[in-house]
């Protein structure tokens, strides 16, 4: 039994009950993010926060960003998507090319997949060597640990569906012509080894998950329940690293 297999994906909301849990969440989201960037409050700017996102293809990523996002001021948080490495980035140490987009104190950054391709398809698809993938698990500890150290929020999520889900969305998609272009051959082929998956992604839940940056396993199956549980999850994570600094999550909003 590993993690994955302890995910209950039985869980559903109702469309009012998500609706309210959802806008509840966002409310609380906006409040905090605006406190971290010192727009209300005692107008200080709080700790950086990371948010990453993995998971398999069609698990609603997009979806769930999309909620996270939405009712935040775009000048304030950032979303970077990661594909494969272009032939220059791959001249440099796998972690180079992220340096970039990671928010500074008072700023969001939302990936839309990250670091952790290199023990997940550079492995299952034989992009890495051996010996440079298995070396990442303790690079990207290392890594997270600095970043922690120097105070940023690390969030991070792998959103999780049944492979009879998976097959339904990837069926859906196919046969939207407006959708049909998130489909792809190589989402097939991942989807045909997928216990080469599953195994890349329990080691990885297992070694790189520490109590500086924790990973979060989200049931996906119903978009409802997995978009509420990961905008909770962020507001929860925030509120936990501003007490953890003695700073109050829910100041006086105005100045006596």
């Amino acid at each position: 039994m590993g993690r994955l297999d302890e995910v209950d994906l039985s869980s559903r909301l109702d469309k009012k009950a998500a609706k309210e849990q959802l806008a509840a969440a966002q409310r609380r989201l906006v409040h905090l993010r605006l406190l971290l960037g010192g727009q209300i409050g005692p107008g200080e700017i709080g700790p950086p926060l990371c948010v990453v996102f993995e998971g398999w293809d069609a698990s609603g990523k997009g979806g769930v960003i999309k909620r996270l996002v939405d009712h935040l001021d775009p000048r304030h948080v950032r979303v970077a998507q990661f594909a494969a490495p272009t032939h220059d980035e791959k001249r440099h140490h796998f972690l180079w090319r992220f340096w970039p987009v990671l928010p500074g104190w008072g700023g969001m950054a939302v990936l839309d997949r990250s670091w952790y391709g290199r023990v997940l398809v550079e492995r299952v698809e034989g992009f890495a060597p051996e010996e440079a993938w298995r070396r990442a698990y303790g690079e990207i500890v290392d890594f997270e640990t600095t970043l922690a150290a120097e105070g940023t929020v690390l969030v991070k999520f792998w959103m999780h569906v049944s492979p009879e889900e998976q097959l339904r969305r990837f069926e859906s998609r196919r046969e939207d012509p407006y959708r049909a272009w998130k489909l792809t051959d190589e989402d097939w082929r991942n989807r045909g080894k997928r216990a080469d998956y599953e195994a890349a992604v329990e080691e990885m839940l297992q070694r790189t998950d520490t109590t500086t940056a924790p990973w979060h396993v989200v049931a996906g199956d119903d978009k409802r329940t997995a978009r509420v549980t990961v905008v909770r999850a962020v507001c929860e994570a925030v509120e936990r690293a501003l007490e953890a600094r003695g700073i109050d999550p829910d100041p006086p909003l105005t100045q006596d």
